[in-house]
């Protein structure tokens, strides 16, 4: 898949363009209707389907002091994009700049810039511009005038309720990653670069890796059962996670870290970027009274795991 970060680099990729516009957080089966929609229609064209994305997610500079936890950090849209076999992504910067930038201003940026722009694809609730003043009537207002056509693909709905990213967002802080999953179309993961630690793990006998985050919603703290990819296997590997301050070794830890220990595994891991899908929550997080303690209880946490990933 080829990234792109400048609206002119449009003119770049052969058209007919088609075009599919969103925030895309979390790549759930609604992002994936618009995706897949506008596929279909460069595909009839013969043409190019384009996703367009912005990095950091819009409300971190339109109200930072609401802005929701990520699903998906860039690193990790772009590599569900390319699962979703997108073969060209623009990301743009989301600054105080372009959040200055009109409804008008901005399509009609996208379309000098395509060669030639055909269609533009969004959810049907979405909304665009300076204010939040663009919406899909005007999309199809500025389609006639600048020679393209919008499509607005309806909501998916799964239980009878709309999918939204904040919808997801609420199935993971109450533990629920069954729903989250079927939101989502896929297991709930989250990609992280392996970072150096205290190698505390090491000295236990279960050396673990320690991922750096990206301001992701996540699930409940404490000890989960996790397939892992990104070890130097094709396919995943099963581990043991806990998501937690680390109560019996640390005593000021206020955040909560990612530690995995992968099962039967062997290697340097530093600097890989690992993706961890959460399967099930094995227990909540606690202090033990000593090292020996918590030792015997990772040893049953490691046991428990293998269970619950057969």
């Amino acid at each position: 898949m080829k990234v792109h970060h400048s609206i002119s680099d449009l003119a770049q990729i052969p058209g007919p363009l088609v075009l599919a516009i969103g925030v895309f957080d979390g790549l759930h089966i609604g992002h994936r209707a618009v995706i897949e929609r506008a596929q279909a229609e460069a595909r009839r064209l013969q043409g190019s389907a384009v996703a367009l994305s912005f990095d950091p997610h819009p409300a971190k500079v339109l109200r930072p002091e609401g802005a929701p936890l990520l699903l998906t950090a860039t690193e990790h849209k772009l590599r569900l994009l390319a699962s979703l076999q997108v073969e060209h992504t623009l990301i743009l910067p989301f600054d105080a700049t372009f959040a200055a930038t009109t409804a008008d201003e901005f399509i009609g940026q996208l379309a000098a810039a395509a060669q030639p722009l055909a269609a533009i694809c969004v959810g049907h609730q979405w909304s665009f511009g300076k204010g939040r003043q663009g919406n899909l009537e005007r999309l199809a207002q500025l389609g006639v005038l600048l020679h393209f056509t919008e499509i607005g693909v309806q909501e998916v709905e799964i239980e009878d309720e709309p999918v939204s990213s904040t919808r997801i967002r609420n199935a993971l802080a109450a533990g629920d990653l069954g729903l989250a999953g079927r939101l989502l179309g896929r297991p709930y993961t989250v990609l992280g670069e392996v970072q150096h630690g205290r190698a505390l793990g090491r000295t236990l006998g279960f050396p673990t890796a320690n991922l750096g985050l990206f301001n992701e919603q996540l699930p409940p703290q404490g000890v989960y059962a996790v397939r892992v990819t990104g070890a130097g296997d094709r396919d995943s590997r099963p581990g043991v996670a806990n998501l937690g301050t680390r109560p019996t070794l640390e005593t000021a830890a206020t955040q909560p870290t990612l530690e995995v220990h992968l099962l039967d595994f062997a290697g340097d891991l530093y600097g890989n970027l690992l993706e961890v899908e959460f399967v099930e929550r094995l227990r909540g997080e606690q202090r033990f009274g000593s090292l020996e303690l918590l030792k015997a209880q990772i040893a049953r946490d490691s046991d428990a795991a293998r269970i619950a990933l057969a």
